[in-house]
């Protein structure tokens, strides 16, 4: 069936930007120091001839989504750029009108083929894995979602009915959704206002007294400085997975200087989310660190609301690591693990709780699989890549849009400032923190929600 809100790819462009991080940033036991964007522009025509541009933008992040003993950092980011832009050309192959999801469902396709075709011509001592293929893509993805809605004057959450999708749910998720369309797993109108997790780095100072070498820019140089700054009520803490010591340590000293600063605002109430990267060897040690925070700081410990991806990213190579008794303690959520709907029903057989959704596995894949996680009542939430921009923007939407994502990750202000530059101006609420929380009621623009700033 055909609608005439069905859009055709008219044009595709490519480009890459590289910005420098303010301070560097550490997580599964690298350091990051800069970002490479990818942006994607996008022209298509509706059946009815409307015309829309959109816009779509993500960090290529490499390092997190194709951590490797072959490969270098240097090498994975090519390959990554590389075949970002392989799939824009390839794109614009595509014949016909149809949906995005239709469209970026069919072009994910060949993305594995493409992937090896990349890294064959680079002499890469190992295939690109597929969270990496999923974050090559996803500019290109928010690109077409944005302009169907540009093209048509609505936001892209309200075209996600019957009356835009010949196919129920089913096509994709299996029968459990026959009759059933996205437009009831997402919200009409935007979250007004939602709180922001702050990250704190496993390099990041926590008091004043721990800052040796000052960045002098203005911002904040420690937490104590940046809850007092933005009001913050919820932190992202990184730890090591190797270091149990450390790891309590550090959550500990956490619940210290957040303590005193928030008794300086008068709040009594935050909580914190735990992410060990992947660095865990078993579900033991999450229980041993859960048992000795307890014992150390009962009140961290009430405050954590949910811990990240503890074990390694392949679940199917590593079935031992089942995560039962740690999820009846507190949430336990797959990040890099979720790159499809298998991933995610194996994720659940091995006893997650939740699930962590990113803009930069695409927004195809990201409004799938918080639909199944909706159905299967499982905690959700949506992380972030360092996004700055459009492609925080973007993630902020996705959060803002589905209905039981309680919060926003952002650590681009943090991080890479300059990716704001823009954009900041132009959506002072989703920039410009205020007791904790961004004003997302202003992403109700057509397409993803928000358009490009004039940079002139």
């Amino acid at each position: 069936m055909a609608f005439s809100t069905d859009v055709a790819i008219k044009d595709l462009a490519f480009a890459t930007e590289q910005i420098a991080y303010r301070t560097p940033m550490k997580f599964g036991g690298r350091v990051v120091r800069d970002v490479t964007l990818a942006h994607v522009r996008a022209e298509v025509e509706t059946t009815d001839g409307r015309r829309g541009c959109g816009f779509g933008s993500m960090p290529i992040g490499n390092v997190w989504g194709w951590p490797s003993q072959t490969v270098s950092a240097g090498e994975s980011l090519e390959a990554m750029v590389r075949l970002a832009e392989v799939l824009v050309d390839a794109a614009r192959a595509y014949s016909g009108s149809n949906h995005p999801l239709h469209i970026t469902h069919d072009l994910a396709g060949d993305q594995p083929r493409h992937a090896d075709d990349v890294a064959r011509s680079l002499g890469l001592g190992e295939a690109m894995p597929r969270l990496a293929q999923l974050v090559c893509a996803s500019p290109l993805e928010a690109a077409i979602f944005d302009a169907q809605g540009k093209a048509l004057d609505r936001n892209a959450y309200n075209l996600l009915g019957s009356e835009f999708l010949a196919s129920d749910l089913s096509e994709w998720l299996g029968p459990t959704f026959a009759g059933e369309w996205l437009d009831q797993y997402t919200l009409r109108t935007p979250k007004a206002r939602m709180p922001l997790y702050h990250l704190v780095g496993a390099l990041d100072p926590l008091a004043m007294s721990d800052v040796s070498d000052p960045v002098g820019d203005g911002l904040p140089e420690a937490l104590a400085e940046w809850i007092m700054a933005d009001g913050l009520t919820h932190l992202k803490i990184k730890l090591n997975g190797d270091d149990l010591g450390w790891d309590v340590d550090r959550v500990v000293a956490v619940e210290q200087v957040a303590t005193e600063s928030q008794q300086q605002r008068g709040c009594d109430t935050w909580v914190y989310s735990l992410d060990f990267n992947e660095r865990c060897a078993s579900v033991d040690y999450v229980l041993d660190f859960l048992a000795h925070l307890r014992e150390r700081s009962p009140t961290a410990f009430d405050r954590v609301q949910y811990i990240e991806q503890p074990t390694h990213r392949d679940l199917k190579a590593h079935p031992e690591n089942r995560m039962h008794q740690a999820a009846a303690i507190k949430p336990v959520v797959i990040d890099e693990s979720l790159i499809d709907l298998e991933s995610l029903e194996l994720s659940r057989e091995l006893g997650y709780s939740g699930v962590a959704l990113k803009a930069c596995k695409g927004q195809t894949e990201a409004l799938l699989m918080g639909a199944a996680a909706q159905k299967h009542g499982m905690f959700l939430c949506v992380q972030d890549l360092t996004c700055v921009g459009a492609s925080f923007l973007h993630s902020a939407s996705l959060s803002a849009r589905i209905p039981t994502v309680a919060a926003i990750e952002g650590n681009g202000r943090q991080y890479c400032p300059a990716g704001n530059r823009g954009w900041a101006e132009k959506y002072p609420a989703m920039f410009d923190v205020t007791d904790g929380t961004l004003g997302t009621a202003v992403l109700t623009e057509a397409g993803l929600g928000y358009s490009e700033p004039d940079m002139a």
